[in-house]
């Protein structure tokens, strides 16, 4: 049975940490995979990650994802707002989806408060600094468990 979560990290997700600590808080990273991953383990989950700065990086996972992957955990930062070919190559993923972020794009800019690919995920978690990955990676499981049953 698989049991592999994707992690996917988009564009400037590398600098977090450093990048507006005051938007996005003072982890790095790393510091929030290795939390992803040990409480993904905790629960029978292996994690997968991938971050890039590059959209088709990002879609060329979302097509392997589905044959190894139950669930995707995205934050796509800036390609949430305008990458319609990440939505397509979600589209096609078979498990659940979860778009999450760090900030609250609801409450910044105009184009911020867009997202193309909230049509295409479970849902999305947003707005609670590091804890967002630790909902997001809730919300699989009670999604995951709702499927088998």
């Amino acid at each position: 049975m698989k049991n592999e979560i994707l992690l996917l990290s988009g564009p400037n997700l590398d600098q977090l940490g450093s990048r507006s600590p005051e938007i996005y808080g003072v982890q790095t990273l790393d510091e929030h995979v290795a939390r992803f991953t040990e409480q993904a383990s905790a629960h029978g989950y292996s994690v997968r990650h991938l971050q890039s700065n590059f959209e088709g990086d990002l879609i060329e996972a979302v097509h392997e994802a589905r044959a190894s992957a139950v669930a995707i955990v995205l934050n796509a930062g800036a390609l949430t707002h305008s990458s319609w070919a990440l939505a397509d190559a979600l589209a096609t993923f078979p498990g659940v989806k979860v778009e999450v972020h760090l900030s609250n794009p609801a409450a910044r800019e105009p184009f911020r408060q867009v997202s193309t690919l909230a049509g295409v995920v479970n849902g999305t978690i947003a707005g609670f600094g590091a804890t967002s990955y630790d909902l997001a990676l809730e919300a699989v499981r009670r999604l995951l468990q709702g499927r088998a049953q």
